[in-house]
């Protein structure tokens, strides 16, 4: 493998310095990959108007192709920041405007790109704020198959599609999670709900490894709904961040905490989610278990599943 940089004359970045990441690595049989540190992708989805799409200017890599929003990650920075802070950057993606979903990687060993597929939570245009676009477009899901597509793109849109139904959510019961801890939580039911709330956050953001919610594709971005009960009801909601919605939501128990999971797991199943709850008490399992009907359920993980994930990420970030 090769590093070389933008050569005179080839395109480099026009919204900023050229960074460390901007480079080509060359395979040792000649292909050329933009990215020193890889690349990433943002695939924004709104179900109202389809894929956020990229027209290709003709002097690009596969030029006059259509494709995503993106480009080289930076030393340091994960897919999903690469990818919106890209889209920021070619398509002026507003701060906040999407929810990372799942990250599909292609890898080739020397070099890797990651598409990550994000909802969109508050509607926007998007603006050429760039020379590299011709066009960026809404295209309905059914017609992107219609445009002359980047083909790394139009190999990747079939198993990219197929997901873009599915939608994990992970409905916590807070006060279960808390309780098996023996850390003074009973002192502030509260406090120690939004240090739960805290860790769920930065595990949702970082992903999920497929294995761990049963899923295809390389990492998930989980919704959390983190059901409190009790005294924890006082926990603020999570700080909003500038660069993405946050991925946890506060549900308040308005009496038992069962009771709500249950009607919030009821709900998301009716709705065609992939649901996952939390909670070790047996009576609860089986009241959520009972939710299978038509082709769909909710499956139960025990707390313990959840806390080694949130151990590990916490190692993983020290």
């Amino acid at each position: 493998m090769t590093i070389v940089p933008p050569a005179p004359g080839e395109p480099r970045r026009p919204h900023g310095p050229l960074d460390s990441g901007d480079a080509w690595v060359v395979s040792p049989t000649g292909e050329r990959y933009w990215g020193r540190y890889g690349a990433a992708g943002l695939l924004a989805f709104d179900p109202a108007r389809g894929v956020l799409l990229q027209h290709r200017v003709a002097w690009s890599h596969h030029g006059d192709t259509w494709a995503l929003p993106g480009g080289a990650r930076h030393a340091g920075e994960s897919a999903r920041e690469g990818a919106i802070r890209e889209a920021q950057e070619e398509a002026g993606v507003p701060d906040g405007a999407v929810r990372a979903r799942f990250e599909s990687v292609l890898d080739l060993g020397i070099w890797s790109y990651a598409t990550v597929v994000a909802d969109v939570v508050v509607p926007f245009e998007p603006v050429i704020s760039d020379p590299e676009s011709l066009a960026l477009e809404w295209v309905p899901v059914d017609e992107v198959d219609a445009r002359p597509l980047h083909p790394g793109f139009a190999a990747a849109w079939p198993e990219l599609r197929a997901l873009l139904d599915v939608r994990p959510v992970v409905i916590v019961d807070a006060a279960n999670v808390v309780g098996s801890v023996p850390d003074g939580w009973w002192k502030d039911r509260a406090g120690a709900t939004a240090r739960l709330r805290d860790r769920l956050e930065d595990w949702a953001r970082r992903g999920v490894e497929a294995g761990r919610v049963a899923l295809d594709s390389t990492r998930w971005h989980p919704r959390v709904a983190l059901v409190a009960e009790g005294a924890a009801r006082s926990v603020d909601d999570p700080d909003e961040t500038p660069d993405v919605a946050c991925a946890v939501e506060i549900v308040r128990a308005p009496a038992a905490g069962d009771d709500t999971i249950v009607a919030v797991a009821a709900e998301h199943v009716a709705a065609g989610d992939r649901v996952f709850v939390v909670t070790s008490d047996r009576g609860l399992a089986e009241r959520i278990e009972a939710l299978t009907g038509d082709g769909r359920s909710a499956e139960v993980r025990p707390v313990r599943w959840l806390l080694d994930q949130l151990d590990e990420d916490a190692r993983t970030t020290v």
